[in-house]
């Protein structure tokens, strides 16, 4: 399929600001600036998430001695299962230099409004100031409190699911795998948009889309340059779980792809992996959509679809006990 057309027109908008001068490419700006426009366009591009019985803001103790900031969303229903309710641990985007809990409150609202279950959304530390592997042990971190604190919230520590979206995705991988390396109780399930897997960004979709698609190969660079110490970071399979040597007994996986994102193939490299590895896993490729078009509310109708498509498939692993582990 080719691109969709109301996406086409705002990538040309972008493309037209970038040539002019107006608005410099994400890559030619410092962390700080890319953090201001990251933010003050989500603002223009997403849609206000729905009402939720309550937001709650969350400190988690990390082990380094140092805290995080989490939110918690209370969906306004659920159903009548148990005392203890589902949570989805979710991880935004940004290459891990960008997004905060502001950036993906729209997205957080909805799954949790639409699922019905509680979100828990963490806010990782970003690099430059933090680099590999601080988002990952932060992300380790935020899962072994909810497996420990999460009932004085009303949290059912054996039904979480953990997802995340781009580099989010891939610290939800980690947690799935790191759960069941250390013998820790393992999530229920696993949500992956677009997810960040493989050491270099060299597949034929990376080399295709490398620009004009929203995350251009220049900016994804920058990002992961800010991000990992040295070249020899990108072999841990903390960065990139395609290294992983065994990807056996993980949590069924949910895959959200987009056909024009130069992450496809690795994303589906990853999923085909999983599968040959015997984990329930499902893949959904969303025609004429770019990288990160769940939060592009205000420009495409799919970034609505993608969510209820999400909440739908979480209600199955939440609530139907044959998709349990």
């Amino acid at each position: 399929m080719s691109l969709d057309p109301d996406l086409s027109a705002f990538l040309e908008l972008v493309e037209a600001n970038a040539l002019s001068g107006e608005k410099p490419a994400m890559y030619m700006m410092t962390p700080e600036q890319a953090r201001l426009d990251y933010g003050a366009s989500t603002h223009i591009l997403d849609v206000p998430g729905p009402l939720v019985a309550s937001v709650t803001e969350i400190t988690i103790p990390c082990r380094d001695g140092q805290s995080i900031n989490a939110r918690l969303y209370k969906p306004t229903e659920l159903p009548a299962t148990t005392a203890l309710c589902p949570v989805l641990l979710y991880f935004h985007g940004g290459g891990y230099c960008l997004g905060n809990l502001d950036s993906h409150d729209s997205l957080c609202r909805s799954l949790a409004a639409l699922t019905p279950c509680h979100v828990l959304h963490v806010a990782y530390r970003l690099a430059p100031e933090y680099r590999f592997p601080y988002a990952v042990n932060d992300a380790h971190d935020a899962y072994r409190w909810l497996l420990m604190q999460g009932f004085a919230y009303g949290l059912d520590s054996t039904r979480i699911a953990v997802g995340g979206d781009s580099a989010g995705g891939t610290l939800a991988t980690g947690i799935a795998i790191m759960a069941r390396d250390e013998g820790w109780q393992p999530p229920v399930f696993q949500v992956l948009l677009y997810p960040c897997t493989s050491v270099w960004q060299d597949t034929d979709s990376h080399q295709r889309l490398a620009r004009g698609y929203l995350l251009e190969a220049d900016t994804l660079q920058w990002m992961f340059k800010l991000y990992l110490r040295s070249d020899a970071d990108r072999t841990d399979w903390r960065f990139a779980p395609l290294e992983t040597h065994d990807l056996s007994k993980l949590a069924p996986a949910y895959f959200i792809l987009a056909e024009y994102d130069p992450l496809l193939d690795e994303g589906m490299a990853y999923a085909e992996r999983l599968k040959a590895s015997g984990v329930d896993t499902q893949v959904n490729i969303y025609s004429g959509m770019v990288h990160d078009f769940a939060r592009l509310g205000n420009i495409v109708e799919e970034a609505g679809q993608v969510r209820q498509d999400l909440a739908d498939t979480l209600a199955k692993a939440f609530y139907h006990e044959n998709n349990r582990i």
